[in-house]
């Protein structure tokens, strides 16, 4: 579907938003800026911001949706023969491998950790949305499995792929946040990904294997 200029104005205002919030969190702290200090630095009115931005915590974590539904959209879009679990494995692999944003690898990492860490609200919202992603991940599996009501293997196995997820990227954030370089993070984050891997047994990584 091709984005049209009125929806592109909007994402690019909302981005616009969102990039001049993250600046002035990071320079002086989550609870030290207003809402009306960030439309002042973005030249919108506060209404423009409110209209974007419901909650102040979103103009920090503006990617909350994306990360609530990553782990369900990488299983949708499983290969056939492959499973949900493998599918997990080779997307995170792939960002680890490129060095992606999206897991953490990119430098001033410890900055933006930093403002969270300060900020009791953001640590909430943060954990909101973990759970959001793992109830997400729930239902795709059940669907994606074909479960029966009261099958519960399809909850685990969401368990599991969502520990594999929280635990890779608790540590990449762990080792950033002493301001190591992306690529020296990168390749031992890969060594820890396989040993994931093997404690995983065979229910999980065979599970939901897309037919050919």
């Amino acid at each position: 579907m091709v984005e049209g200029l009125r929806e592109r104005k909007k994402r690019q205002t909302r981005q616009h938003i969102s990039d001049v919030a993250t600046g002035l969190f990071v320079e002086r702290g989550f609870g030290a800026v207003t809402i009306a200090e960030i439309a002042e630095a973005a030249d919108v009115s506060v209404n423009t911001v409110y209209n974007y931005f419901p909650v102040k915590e979103d103009l920090f974590l503006d990617r909350g949706a994306d990360v609530t539904d990553r782990l369900s959209r990488w299983v949708r879009g499983r290969r056939p023969g492959e499973s949900a679990a493998a599918a997990v494995l080779r997307e995170l692999r792939a960002a680890v491998e490129g060095m992606s944003p999206a897991v953490g690898l990119f430098e001033g990492y410890a900055d933006f950790m930093k403002v969270i860490v300060e900020a009791d609200t953001l640590r909430s919202r943060l954990w909101a949305i973990q759970q959001e992603s793992l109830l997400d991940l729930v239902g795709t599996m059940r669907t994606e499995g074909g479960a029966a009501e009261g099958d519960m293997l399809p909850d685990l196995v969401a368990g599991q792929l969502a520990w594999l997820h929280g635990t890779l990227m608790g540590w990449i954030g762990a080792e950033m946040v002493k301001r190591r370089k992306p690529d020296q993070v990168s390749r031992e984050a890969l060594v820890l990904l396989d040993e994931m891997e093997e404690l995983l047994g065979e229910k999980v990584l065979g599970y939901a294997v897309r037919g050919g």
